[in-house]
């Protein structure tokens, strides 16, 4: 009697599975945005060193923005089966080299804004158990034990994380919709009563704008990321347009209703001085002056669990983009594997959670501050990384439908995609021309941070020569055109 043998549990191992649907998708995305966290920090930073009570414009600006460029990226979505998102656009747009190269750039990106907010999370947390009677830890035991968590998380199925994210992120966007409509229904916390400076372009345009902008468009990191859960989607061809037009609205109205809210409750005059007395501290004593003393208490635990569940969305994108690149013979073989049971990227989600840990490591030992210079700096480095991906994603759309023909359609195939990449290339300029403040380092640092991400850039290029073209079979539709 023969040995039957089957090919199919290897094909299978180098596939993942799930039934995500929009919700599901649009709740990692958001997650990853951490719009508590955003509103906690990034909105002060905003009113106050930008462009003051008018900052909640900024917002809408950079949501119309992201909205053309989110046109020609879901266009596209159909035609790409990967689920290497950026990756995976730009090689199928402008060639293997840049597509590694993006590939390589999205990996540093990515695991800059995860280091980010592991600094944040591990002071924040040292305060609290001090806070609560605890002894005075440092801030990177705390960060462990996030990566521990988050790690296990993402070795699992991807529903599990789905699930936990889901929790968190109700809660936190709950505690400051309260407040908002609590300061709208009171007509606002000061003898102005709400806030009209949003109307007026004098105050628009006024102050620092291009900061305004910089910090504003630096709170939509993640939505992007609808793509990467292609594989996982219950529907992909419908799922992934669908959830990332619903992330982009949803963090877009959140934010801008939200900045609204606080300046309103201050008053716009007051709102600056604050913002740029104790912007640390804005959200916490804006949610404590409206709700009171336990909200405020609620609202920095919170916090805690926004950051929480942005470094637990990135993960699960970054061992996606290890998984797709081990796949594409890009890296190792063993990252393109998929757990038998989880159908996860455990060897990849593995892979990430190791590289987390050496890093924290490397930081602990060279006693950089978690706020100061772990954040700022990689916050900062994530910041003008993503925005030359998109960039890159932009130009790669219009060369892909221009080659291809695949799609004819003027508005979705050219006209928002240019306008997109116009928008894109602004904000872009305007992030390198004030980078140092957004690192709060020198122009030295910042030179050195943007060597390392054309580094990425062109090492990936440079390696797309010695590795086989990635795998992944091509539409029909574009088959029959080329």
């Amino acid at each position: 009697m023969g040995t039957h043998h089957s090919t199919e549990p290897d094909t299978d191992r180098r596939r993942l599975a799930g039934s995500l649907g929009v919700g599901s998708i649009v709740f990692m995305v958001v997650a990853a945005a951490a719009p508590l966290t955003v509103v906690a920090g990034t909105v002060p930073l905003g009113i106050g060193a930008g462009n003051g009570p008018a900052f909640p414009t900024t917002f809408a600006l950079c949501s119309a923005i992201l909205l053309l460029f989110a046109v020609g990226f879901c266009a596209m979505s159909r035609h790409v089966p990967q689920a290497g998102a950026f990756y995976a656009y730009v090689e199928r747009g402008l060639g293997r080299p840049p597509g590694l190269g993006a590939a390589f750039l999205a990996l540093v990106t990515y695991t800059t804004v995860q280091l980010a907010v592991y600094g944040y999370i591990g002071a924040v947390l040292a305060e609290l158990v001090q806070h609560w009677g605890g002894p005075a830890l440092p801030w990177w035991p705390c960060a462990i034990v996030v990566v521990a968590i988050v790690g296990t998380l993402g070795y699992r199925h991807i529903e599990l994380s789905g699930r936990v994210l889901g929790v968190l992120l109700i809660a936190e966007v709950a505690i400051v919709l309260v407040m908002d409509a609590v300061v709208v229904a009171t007509g606002g916390g000061s003898v102005e009563g709400l806030s009209t400076a949003f109307l007026h372009p004098g105050e628009v345009f006024s102050g620092g704008l291009g900061i305004a902008l910089m910090f504003a468009i630096a709170s939509f990191i993640g939505f992007e990321a609808t793509a990467v859960f292609r594989d996982e989607a219950r529907d992909p061809l419908r799922t992934v347009p669908r959830a990332t037009y619903t992330a982009l609205l949803v963090i877009g109205a959140f934010y801008t209703l939200s900045s609204w809210a606080v300046v309103s409750a201050w008053g716009d005059a007051a709102a600056v001085e604050q913002a740029s007395a104790d912007p640390g501290t804005m959200l916490i004593t804006t949610i404590t002056k409206v709700l009171g003393t336990a909200a405020g208490d609620i609202a920095e635990v919170l916090l805690v669990t926004s950051m929480f569940a942005a470094i637990l969305s990135f993960h699960n994108v970054l061992a996606r983009y290890f998984f797709a690149l081990g796949n594409s013979g890009a890296l190792p073989e063993a990252c393109g594997r998929s757990h038998p049971r989880h159908t996860s990227p455990h060897i990849a989600s593995l892979t990430q959670t190791g590289t987390a840990l050496v890093l924290i490591a490397v930081f602990a030992l060279a006693g950089m501050d978690p706020v100061t210079q772990v954040f700022a700096w990689m916050a900062g480095t994530a910041t003008l990384g993503v925005l030359a991906l998109m960039a890159l994603t932009c130009a790669a759309v219009i060369v892909f439908f221009r080659r291809t023909r695949v799609d004819t359609r003027p508005w979705h195939t050219l006209a928002a995609p240019l306008a997109g990449l116009a928008g894109l290339l602004v904000c872009l300029w305007l992030t390198i021309s004030n980078f140092p403040t957004l690192i709060g380092g020198s122009p030295t640092l910042a030179t050195a941070i943007g060597a390392v991400l054309v580094a990425a850039f062109v090492i990936g290029a440079v390696w797309s020569r010695r590795t086989a073209p990635s795998a992944g079979p091509v539409p029909a539709a574009e088959r029959s055109r080329t």
